[in-house]
């Protein structure tokens, strides 16, 4: 199967399941409306995607994976409807439809966000397959990728350094945790749902430091030559939020060689872990080329 229908597949599969769990686990109403619009905006699923090529690389079922996927991709969905928010980045436009506040209004988009963010954790904790030590641990490491050591301190880091000239550690340590952890989360827990040894668990994890700066640094780079229509939002944004880039600080060749080196630390990390062979190394490819 190619990569492009793979993540087909597995996007459909994600969709699907991320529309059962709302129906079943909310009430119908204008919150329930307002989650599934967000659910259903589209978007690449890419953090539950990574998770289920990493549990299968590692030798665990699909099955077993699909809700703590699922959780995860509805932290994402929350933390996007958050960051839309007019406190925040006062976005109008997400995945060329409009913003969660937009449609319905901004009382609604912070509920409909704090619901998702309970619900991944109810999701995890009611997930038939896993037993009670993987629930405990499985919730533990993704509050702790989405909390105040993790994307939320990274989101407040990245609001601080608006205006502000920050330097490229800085930055680095700004998405390693707003956009780095929950990418962190889905790699680690599909090695460890798949019981990876702890060798290779310590090569997973260099991998996804990694990749998680292969993915900030591709969208900084989308939002300097990307187009609007096909990522979906406004190109140039972070210039307009006067946001610190890759292309601002090292110029778009140095921003791009900055992710190729990143892109051979993660290729070496898989090959150290045994699971060079899978469809991670199609996917940390894709991750720095894609166009949206």
């Amino acid at each position: 199967m190619q990569l492009s229908e793979y993540l087909i597949e597995k996007r459909q599969l994600i969709n699907k399941q991320l529309q059962l769990f709302v129906r079943d686990y909310t009430v119908p109403g204008r919150l329930q409306d307002s989650i599934m619009y967000s659910i259903e905006a589209g978007g690449k699923r890419l953090r539950p995607v990574l998770l289920l090529a990493t549990a299968k690389a590692f030798g665990a079922s699909e099955e077993k994976v699909l809700g703590v996927a699922s959780a995860l991709e509805m932290v994402h969905t929350y933390s996007l409807i958050h960051d839309d928010l007019p406190a925040m980045d006062d976005d109008d436009m997400r995945r060329g439809l409009p913003t969660n506040h937009k449609r319905f209004d901004e009382a609604t988009a912070i509920l409909a966000g704090d619901a998702l963010l309970a619900l991944s954790s109810q999701v995890i904790a009611e997930d038939a397959h896993l037993n009670d030590r993987e629930r405990v641990f499985l919730i533990s490491e993704l509050t702790k990728a989405s909390g105040a050591r993790g994307m939320v301190e990274g989101q407040m880091q990245d609001m601080l350094s608006e205006n502000t000239q920050v330097s490229l550690e800085v930055l680095e340590s700004i998405h390693r945790n707003k956009t780095g952890q929950l990418l962190k989360f889905s790699i680690m827990a599909g090695a460890y749902l798949g019981n990876a040894s702890e060798e290779a668990l310590s090569e997973m994890k260099e991998m996804a430091e990694a990749l998680g700066l292969i993915f900030q640094i591709q969208d900084d780079i989308l939002d300097v030559t990307g187009d609007s229509e096909v990522i979906g939002k406004p190109a140039g944004s972070d210039e307009g939020n006067h946001k610190s880039t890759y292309p601002q600080l090292l110029g778009l060749e140095g921003a791009i060689d900055q992710k190729e080196r990143y892109v051979q630390i993660a290729l070496q990390a898989l090959t150290k872990a045994g699971v060079e062979q899978t469809r991670l190394a199609e996917l940390i490819q894709y991750l720095s080329t894609r166009d949206h």
